[in-house]
């Protein structure tokens, strides 16, 4: 007789907005046949920036089209140009180099904590030189970078500070939300993220006044908001949607809620998985100062073998980044020749990310975490 299929848990959820689809389409309504016709860059994203500002203190939050847009901005706004540097880290997104890139200047990549598993402060301050402009300090999985030790380096070394706190939304370091510690931050409401929403959007987050103002200005072509059809910069196409403005601004108030509940996931994993360290498994720990509950993320060498067995039982895992930055073909020109990133390839080799959002129910969750641990009771003798 033949087993009956197993029940597949994916990696992400296909229902995250179940709940919001009648709000949904009320805002679509309600959007497409407004009296003003305005679908972009109106009053509900203007709320939504209001909003956010005063959930983290920021004294400003400007939307744009997305997370990379809004780095893109940050840059642009920062007069980043040909001949400048920019110290990234050599493992993340393609986004981290190629908005340096794009902006005419050369990233540089500096090796990755091997615990963080993001960009290390001692790596990145030998990389600093008179051409350097930005540190470029990005959080990871679900856990913030060394934020304190890049802004003290920034401040000692007299170049700028961006945070790419992009999948950070609702982590906190030393009591100071994620997104605040650069000269500018930035959050992506991709729908994955912690707090997405079904399309693309991102905010940039800054305390600089002048540097918000540019930034605004950026996002629409140059234009200051004022002055229709004058254009005082060169800018860019990246501004807000209407709908997405609204939709979001329905959806904060359960924000946190959600945030706890992926927070109550992860420490569950945590309790499973911390006797796994001598079986050659390890899993971040539970709680702890600058954690975010974004994406749960363990370090093995069977990490090939294990996603087997996770897709076996019916569990979807993902490999982020299986290549360092430096190693990708798009951007290995900009590498320094004979260069090393060991912490950096030894993450690409080694990271595995397990099924976390909300709506997994505890039943799935135990399932992931049985499944786990199975595995590396089967895999103990054979190391």
């Amino acid at each position: 007789m033949t087993a009956p299929p197993v029940a597949t848990i994916p990696f992400f959820s296909p229902d995250l907005f179940e709940e919001d689809r009648d709000a949904l389409l009320r805002i679509v309504h309600a959007v497409g046949t407004g009296r003003d016709q305005r679908f972009i860059l109106g009053e509900r994203t203007a709320r939504l920036e209001r909003a956010l500002a005063a959930r983290i203190g920021a004294g400003g939050v400007v939307a744009c089209s997305s997370g990379t847009s809004a780095l893109t901005l940050v840059l642009a706004a920062m007069d980043v140009g040909p001949g400048d540097e920019v110290v990234v880290p050599a493992f993340g997104c393609a986004p981290l180099a190629a908005t340096v890139i794009d902006a005419g200047a050369r990233p540089v990549f500096a090796d990755i904590d091997p615990v963080r598993l993001t960009v290390d402060p001692a790596a990145a301050e030998p990389l600093i030189t008179p051409r350097t402009r930005v540190l470029l300090a990005a959080h990871m999985f679900s856990v913030m970078a060394d934020m304190p030790a890049f802004r003290a380096l920034a401040d000692r070394r007299g170049v700028r500070l961006i945070e790419d706190s992009a999948l950070a939304q609702g982590g906190r370091l030393r009591g100071r939300p994620a997104g605040r510690w650069g000269d500018a931050g930035l959050y992506s409401f991709v729908q994955v993220k912690t707090f997405g929403m079904p399309g693309e959007g991102g905010v940039v987050i800054t305390d600089d006044a002048g540097l918000a103002a540019d930034v605004r200005m950026l996002r629409n072509h140059g234009q200051d908001g004022v002055h229709r059809f004058v254009h005082h910069r060169i800018g860019h196409n990246s501004r807000f949607d209407e709908v997405m403005a609204a939709f979001q601004l329905h959806r904060l108030a359960g924000l946190d809620d959600r945030l706890a509940r992926r927070a109550e996931i992860s420490a569950y994993y945590s309790r499973r998985f911390a006797p796994l360290a001598e079986r050659g498994l390890t899993a971040p720990p539970e709680g702890g100062d600058g954690r975010f509950p974004y994406v749960y993320t363990v370090l093995t060498d069977d990490r090939d073998a294990l996603d087997a067995h996770l897709a076996a039982h019916g569990v979807t895992a993902h490999v982020y980044y299986p290549r360092p930055l430096p190693a990708q073909p798009a951007f290995a020109p900009y590498a320094r020749p004979g260069g090393s990133w060991p912490n950096a390839e030894s993450a690409a080799r080694r990271t595995l990310s397990l099924p976390l959002y909300p709506n997994l129910t505890d039943a799935q969750v135990e399932h992931i975490a049985d499944t786990v641990c199975a595995f590396t009771d089967v895999h103990r003798g054979t190391r």
